[in-house]
C-alpha cells in the first residue's frame, strides 16, 4: 500500500517508529505494535507501527530514525506493508518456558534488537525471562559472542592489550584515572573505554570529561593510544556490542542486570582486550553482599573469560564505603589529580596499585604491586594522565583547583561524638544525586569521617556542593532525614537500633554500570 511519507522531525530514543490513522491501519490489517515493512527506492526498513486517532489518512508519521535512515523528505511516496514476525520471537518465547538456547538462537535474537525489529515489550520479555530462568555459561558465551559480532572490534596491535573493569555500585570510584595512567605509564597498552553515570552520581566518563572531552571516534581513539598507549574515553559514541546498550535501555527502568557477565565480557572483547583485571566490591554497600557471592561470580568470570580466549583475574575488594571522600564528577577528578601527585585518599591509591600490579603481574612483570607504587610515586603517572588529557583534547597542566565546583555548600553535622560504625553507600550517592550530580559536574559529596575515624560533637559528616541553591537544600533535606553515617556509642548506650516502620527511607535505586 503506498502512503505519502510525512516526516516529523523528532527522535523516538533510537527506535524505528512509524505512526498511522486508524483508518489506513485497519486496510493494513496493522494493530499497535505491529511490524511494518517500509520500502523507499529499492530500501526496506522494518519498524514499529503506533496507531494514532487524530492523523492524515493515507500518511505514514516517521521518525528521524527512520527519515535519516531511508533518506526521505515529507510528501515523498513510500510502500507499506504488515511485515511478518521475526524468527527471534520463537527464541523468546521458548526461553519465557524455561528452554536453553542454543547459539545460533542467541545471533539471530541480538541481530533482530540491533536492526530494531524486536519492541521494547518483546526485548523486556527476552531479559525477565533471563533473569527468570538465568544462563548457563553456554549461553553466556553465545550471548557474549553475538553481541561482539553485530558491533564494531578495535585493533591495537601487538597483544597484551590491558584492562580494567568495575561491576560498580560503590560512590567516588575514580580507581580507572589512575590505574590507566599507571599501566600507560609502564609501556603497556590499555584502552579504557567507560559508561556515564546510568544510575550513580558520577561514571568514569564523566569524571574524566571534566578534564577532557571523552565522545572520541574510534579514528581518534587510536590516534591518542598510539600516542600514549592509553585512553579514557565514553563508549556510547562507539558500535562496540551495540546491543549491551539497547539492552540496558529495558534492564533499568526494570530495575534487573540478568546479562551483567555478557555485557561486560562482550565489551572487552570488542575493545581488543587481551588481559583484564575485573574489580568485584564486596559487602553491604556493594552489589555484591558477601564472599560467597564474590568467588562465584569471579569463578563465572574466568570460566567465560577462558570461553572468549581473555584472560581474566579477579580482585574481591572492600564494598562497605565510598572510595576516597569525594563523590561527584568534579570532585572526585580533584582527588584523583591530589592522589597522582602523592596526595590523596590511602583507600583510593591502595586500590589502584593493587590492580595495576595484578595487571603487571598477568602480563609476567614480577612484582607487580611494587612496579605499580614506583609508577605512582615517581610521578610518571602523573605526567602520563597529562598525556592523555592533551591527546584528547583538553588542557595538560590543568590544577585540582582549577575545576570548577558547585558554589553552594553546606554541611551535615552531629549531635554525639563518637566513631563512624556504618556508612550508607547507597544514601551517600542519593544525596550527591539530589545535589545535580552527575548533570551538575560541580554538584556532589565530601565525605569529611570514614569507618573508624572519629568525630566530635558539631563536627562535620560530610559537605555537600551544588551549583543551585535549591539544589544544595533539597540535598541537605535529604542527608538530615536519611542520616547516611552511623557513629558508635558504648554498648550500653546504644541498645535500640532501630524503629520499624518509623524508619524513613526512601525509593531503592537500581544500579547498573557498565
Amino acid at each position: 500500500m503506498e502512503l505519502i511519507a510525512e516526516v516529523l522531525n523528532i527522535t523516538a530514543g533510537g527506535r524505528r517508529i512509524a505512526i498511522l490513522d486508524e483508518e489506513t491501519a485497519r486496510l493494513l490489517g496493522v494493530h499497535s505494535s505491529d511490524r511494518i515493512c517500509i520500502t523507499y527506492c529499492e530500501q526496506q526498513l522494518i519498524a514499529i507501527a503506533n496507531v494514532a486517532t487524530h492523523f492524515l489518512k493515507d500518511h505514514i508519521g516517521l521518525y528521524e530514525e527512520i527519515s535519516e535512515t531511508l533518506g526521505l523528505r515529507t510528501d515523498e511516496t513510500v510502500d507499506v506493508n504488515l511485515a511478518e514476525l521475526p524468527e527471534s520471537l520463537q527464541h523468546v518465547r521458548a526461553k519465557l518456558r524455561g528452554e536453553r538456547l542454543r547459539g545460533r538462537d542467541m545471533v539471530i535474537i541480538v541481530k533482530d534488537v540491533v536492526e530494531r525489529h524486536l519492541s521494547e515489550a518483546e526485548i523486556a520479555a527476552f531479559l525477565t525471562a533471563l533473569n527468570i530462568y538465568g544462563l548457563n555459561m553456554g549461553e553466556n558465551e553465545a550471548l557474549s559472542r553475538a553481541m561482539v559480532e553485530t558491533g564494531d572490534m578495535l585493533d591495537f596491535g601487538e597483544a597484551p592489550i590491558l584492562d580494567k573493569h568495575s561491576i560498580g555500585g560503590i560512590p567516588g570510584d575514580k580507581t580507572s584515572l589512575l590505574v590507566v595512567p599507571i599501566v600507560a605509564a609502564a609501556g603497556f597498552t590499555i584502552p579504557k573505554t567507560s559508561s556515564r553515570a546510568v544510575t550513580s552520581p558520577a561514571g568514569t566518563a564523566d569524571r574524566v570529561e571534566t578534564l577532557c572531552p571523552v565522545d572520541l571516534a574510534i579514528s581518534e581513539i587510536k590516534a591518542v593510544v598510539e600516542k600514549t598507549n592509553g585512553c579514557l574515553v565514553w563508549g556510547g559514541a562507539l558500535d562496540l556490542a551495540p546491543a549491551d546498550d539497547l539492552f540496558i535501555q529495558i534492564e533499568y527502568p526494570l530495575g534487573i542486570d540478568p546479562l551483567l557477565l555478557p555485557s561486560i565480557m562482550s565489551k572487552k572483547k570488542a575493545i581488543g582486550a587481551t588481559h583484564v583485571a575485573i574489580d568485584i566490591p564486596t559487602g553491604n554497600g556493594a552489589k555484591i553482599k558477601n564472599m560467597t557471592e564474590a568467588y562465584s561470580l569471579a569463578s563465572d568470570f574466568v570460566d567465560l573469560g577462558m570461553r572468549l580466549d581473555l584472560k581474566i583475574q579477579c580482585a574481591l575488594t572492600f564494598g562497605e564505603q565510598p572510595i576516597g571522600y569525594a563523590v561527584g564528577p568534579v570532585l572526585e577528578a580533584q582527588e584523583a589529580l591530589m592522589a597522582l601527585k602523592g596526595g590523596g585518599p590511602a583507600d583510593l591509591k591502595e586500590k589502584a596499585v593493587s590492580l595495576a600490579g595484578m595487571l603487571f603481574e598477568m602480563v609476567g612483570v614480577e612484582d607487580g604491586r611494587k612496579k605499580a607504587e614506583h609508577m605512582l610515586q615517581s610521578g610518571r603517572a602523573e605526567q602520563k594522565l597529562r598525556e592523555i588529557i592533551e591527546a584528547q583534547g583538553g588542557n595538560p597542566h590543568v590544577k585540582s583547583d582549577e575545576l570548577p565546583v558547585g558554589t553552594h555548600k553546606a554541611e551535615l553535622t552531629t549531635e554525639q561524638a563518637g566513631r563512624v560504625l556504618w556508612i550508607s553507600t547507597a544514601n551517600i550517592a542519593n544525596i550527591a544525586k539530589m545535589a545535580g550530580a552527575p548533570r551538575a559536574k560541580g554538584a556532589g559529596v565530601v565525605l569529611k569521617a570514614k569507618l573508624g575515624e572519629a568525630v566530635k560533637k558539631d563536627g562535620a559528616l560530610l559537605e555537600i556542593y551544588a551549583e543551585r541553591s535549591s539544589k544544595l537544600q533539597s540535598a541537605l533535606d535529604l542527608a538530615k532525614k536519611l542520616q547516611p553515617i552511623v557513629l558508635s556509642k558504648k554498648h550500653e548506650e546504644q541498645m535500640l537500633l532501630d524503629r520499624v516502620p518509623e524508619k524513613v527511607t526512601v525509593d531503592s535505586t537500581f544500579t547498573l554500570e557498565r
